[in-house]
Parts: C-alpha cells; structure tokens; sequence
C-alpha cells in the first residue's frame, strides 16, 4: 500500500516531530461513515510490501552500524527471553540507543521507526520522546534519570522480506513490538503513555499527546445513561496501573462492562473512533489487519469497562477487551496527569499466532 503521507515521513525522519497542543476529540458523522471501510484486511501484496519495506529499512540501519554496535543491537530471534522482555518505565535496556548513534545513524533509526507507525502514530512516538526534556526540568534531579535519547533500538534474527525476524524500539513511556515472517507483519505489545500528560508550563504548554484516547473515553462514558453505566461503571476508584503490566501474554481475565452490542448507535460509533484511534498508531496494513479481525469476531462481543472519575483531574481507567485484542487506558498518577495506555493483541503479542502458522505451514505432516 503505497502512502504518500508515511512515504514523506520516513524520508524527511531528520526531523523529530514535536507535536502542539491538542483540541479535545469530538466524533462527527462524516468522520464516522469512514471507519466501516477502514476494517477490511489489507491484501497479501500490501502486507507482503510493508514487510519488505521494514525488512528494508531494518537492514540500511543495520549496515550503517559498526561491528560493536551491531552486536549491541542484534539479538538471535530465537532468544525468546530477550525478545519478550518489554516494558514502559524507565529502565537500563538491551539494544543500542539514540546516544549511541551518529546523526546519519540516527536518521536510519528515525526512518526505521517510521516503518512500523503512521504518520500521526510517529509523531506521538518522538513526541512521547521529547517528554522526557520536560520531565528533567520539572524534576531538577528527583526521581530517575530522564534523557530523551535513551530509547533503544533492537533486531531479532536478520531482517528479510520473507524471513523470521522482528525489531523492537523502547523507552521510557513507548514499547513497539513488531514481527515479520513469510512476508506477514503483526504488531503487539504497542504501549504510547505521557507524563505530563498534559503540559502545563513553559513554552509547550497545552500538549496532550494523547488526547483523543482520553476525551473519548470520556466521552463514552458520559454518553451513557444510569441504566448503562450500572454496568460500565465496575470500580468508583481506578488502578494505579494499567492491570495486565508488562505481561509476556496479557490475560485481563472475563469480560466486564457494557457490550457494545447494548450500546445506542451513536455510542457505538464513539467505540469505533477509540479503536480506529488505537489501532492506527500502527501503519494503515497493521491497522487494518487487527480492525478487521474485530469486525470478522463481532465488534458487538467487545466490552467497555470504566473504573474511576468521569471527568478530568479525577483518577480513571478503561478497558475495550474483545475476542482478538484488548485496549486498557490508565491516568491515575501525578493527579491523574500521567497516561499509560496499550494495544494488546489476544494472539499476537510477539507474533505467537503468525509463528505457529508459519511452523505448520512449514511442517505440514509432524512426526507423531
């Protein structure tokens, strides 16, 4: 799927995007009539081409390396232990970070990071990068050590068009997890959180890098009647964290909340914006592939849970947990101005599913 939008982000990637600040999301009926369309499966050709393009760009990074740094950023695919271990907080990481790199290194890092995200998906992302500047001057020294440029980046197995491998970027409130085989591309786990997460002195002030996850959830919530909320509504006070952590496979436990098969249409239509949101942090063929994975379980079998405030200032939480996928957002710390939020995908998380089908695929009659 030839985009001209990510096409120009990946070549201008020089640049980091510093986003402005953000108008609170509202969901008009033009804007709704879209997402329909949006749900169907990319093409084997459109997959088979974003796979190579990353499969490209992975490997024009890897060559700019040097051999010690290859093999600071280089990992065997099958070193599970390794390729599992994410999470969000700040952290000493595996994997060679923006410090590491030289300015034209660090373009082919920037180019490679744009080839898993949308254009609005990378800008969140170096965004939620810049944060961390904000932080260092609010904190003077408390707390851990902020630095913008210690995000990691790293290479599992060798980057091909139609081989096995994957690459991971992460930091300090950014996790993106992709892996390729046989020309097929699956994302998970994608974590984007911000603290502050609305910026509220100095010259960025009214930032909200994730403002449309949060005036939609609220919006959903507030959209409801009584009757409705009896049953979304399943905690007056929200966790302190988003509840599956950093989990090798999440497993949020039964469903609770309202379905969105009980939902009125325009509710329902505020659902299909929040996991439109969501799911095109990725680019269009891995967004689409897992909005059409809802669709074909029944967008009807998802459930809409909300623990906390129904306004902002007020800790809160929700959760979108469906059949193939589970979506949590949490703003509780830092009086409720410091957002974590993920897409966890129920089979796909480190590409489980896309493996096994690749195995069988490979061994069609295993020795019983």
């Amino acid at each position: 799927m030839n985009n001209p939008i990510r096409s120009a982000v990946i070549a201008a990637c020089g640049l980091l995007v510093f986003g402005a600040a953000t108008a609170p999301a509202q969901v008009s009926e033009d804007r709704i009539h879209q997402h329909p369309a949006e749900m169907m499966a990319p093409s084997e050709q459109d997959m088979a081409d974003a796979s190579a393009e990353m499969a490209r760009l992975a490997h024009n990074f890897w060559v700019s390396l040097s051999a010690e740094q290859q093999a600071k950023c280089t990992f065997s695919f099958d070193d599970t232990k390794e390729r599992t271990n994410w999470h969000f907080v700040p952290r000493e990481r595996k994997g060679i970070t923006w410090n590491d790199m030289d300015s034209a290194q660090q373009k082919l890092a920037q180019a490679l990071l744009a080839s898993g995200l949308s254009s609005s998906g990378f800008e969140k992302a170096v965004t939620i990068m810049s944060l961390d500047a904000i932080l260092k001057e609010m904190e003077q020294g408390r707390g851990p050590r902020r630095d913008p440029n210690n995000y990691a980046f790293s290479i599992f197995g060798t980057p091909d068009a139609k081989g096995t491998w994957g690459w991971r970027v992460e930091g300090h409130h950014l996790s993106v997890n992709i892996t390729v085989s046989g020309g097929h591309a699956v994302a998970g786990p994608v974590f984007f959180g911000d603290n502050p997460a609305e910026v509220r002195e100095g010259p960025r002030r009214g930032l909200r890098v994730l403002a449309k996850e949060e005036d939609l959830g609220f919006e959903l919530i507030n959209a409801m009647n009584d009757e409705q909320k009896k049953k979304a509504v399943v905690s007056g006070k929200a966790p302190n964290e988003i509840k599956t952590g950093n989990t090798v496979k999440a497993n949020p436990g039964p469903q609770v909340g309202m379905p969105v098969g009980e939902m009125t249409g325009p509710q329902k239509q505020i659902v299909i914006a929040l996991l439109d949101d969501y799911a095109h942090r990725l680019r269009p063929e891995l967004a689409e592939e897992k909005l059409s994975r809802i669709q074909k379980a029944g967008l009807e079998k998802v459930y809409f849970a909300w623990e906390g405030g129904e306004k902002p200032g007020v800790g809160h939480y929700y959760r979108l947990h469906g059949p193939t996928f589970l979506v949590e957002f949490d703003n509780t710390q830092n009086n409720a101005n410091h957002i974590h939020s993920v897409w966890r995908d129920a089979g796909n998380d480190f590409g489980e599913d896309l493996l096994k089908q690749h195995y069988q695929a490979d061994h069609p009659n295993p020795t019983r």
